[in-house]
């Protein structure tokens, strides 16, 4: 299993640290850069050299929406091919084919149970770490 480069994009503390205690507790060796607010994430995404693997965004953040920084992301020619997993509370359909529409690689809506989080980001990082990635 590929170690994965994964830039999440989140401005809640309280996820961060569970996503952080998820990764930990299973064992992962991925290497996490946290950015918290698509703004940052930009800046995050310049330099070539430390272009993630892939992206879990969340929606409802500061400064520039979720879809805000899906539609600069997916407009940007090296940039559209990383890999993005929206990860959000979010279960608002609109929302949802809005994010298909742009480009997405999956949308996980954030359950309220530990051990069905866990489950989840299990399974979308071992997916991620075994399927073929576009080096860009």
């Amino acid at each position: 299993m590929k170690n994965l480069k994964i830039l999440l994009i989140e401005d809640d503390e309280i996820e961060i640290m569970k996503l952080n205690r998820v990764i930990s507790t299973l064992g992962f060796k991925h290497q996490l850069t946290r950015a918290a607010n698509g703004e940052e994430a930009i800046e995050c995404l310049k330099s070539p050299d430390t272009l993630p693997d892939i992206i879990l965004l969340d929606l409802n953040m500061p400064k520039i929406s979720g879809i805000e920084f899906l539609n600069i992301l997916k407009n940007n020619s090296t940039l559209k091919y990383i890999p993005t997993v929206v990860l959000t509370t979010s279960s608002n359909y609109k929302d949802l084919m809005e994010c298909y529409k742009i480009g997405i690689a999956g949308y996980i809506i954030k359950p309220l149970k530990y051990e069905d989080y866990v489950e989840k980001i299990k399974r979308t990082l071992q997916y991620w770490s075994v399927n073929e990635l576009i080096s860009v």
